[in-house]
């Protein structure tokens, strides 16, 4: 959680997520998440990869898409991000779905930022 608290000193954070409004209040809440917003399939009334969400993302913010950086740890999420105009970061989830995981262990594409963990964005982010 520090570095997302580093990140949040300087930056928005805002999860762009496909799970509904509710589900990532809960999380907010429960892991003490230092969230400035929750954007995302609801707010966009589409679901990631489809355009829509990263540019009502955007457009939420009230910022340009080149001033957004997309966090994933789902290389198909940061192709699509990318495809958008934002500026993309790699965050490895190697255990993310157990033993039956077959993807996404590591960056497949040269993203803006490529690493292993929270702390390590924020050191990337001067933050």
């Amino acid at each position: 959680m520090p570095g997302l608290t580093r990140l949040k000193a300087r930056h928005i954070i805002a999860p762009a997520s496909n799970g509904n409004i509710r589900l990532m209040v809960d999380m907010a809440k429960h892991g003490g998440l230092p969230w400035d917003t929750i954007l995302g399939a609801e707010i966009a009334r589409s679901f990631k990869p489809n355009r829509e969400v990263y540019e009502r993302t955007v457009d939420a913010l009230m910022m340009q898409p080149e001033e957004v950086c997309f966090v994933a740890a789902h290389n198909d999420d940061l192709a699509a991000a990318r495809s958008c105009g934002l500026k993309t970061a790699f965050i490895a989830r190697p255990y993310e779905h157990g033993p039956k995981q077959v993807r996404d262990f590591e960056a497949d594409s040269d993203w803006d930022v490529i690493v292993k963990g929270i702390d390590e964005l924020a050191d990337a982010a001067g933050a």
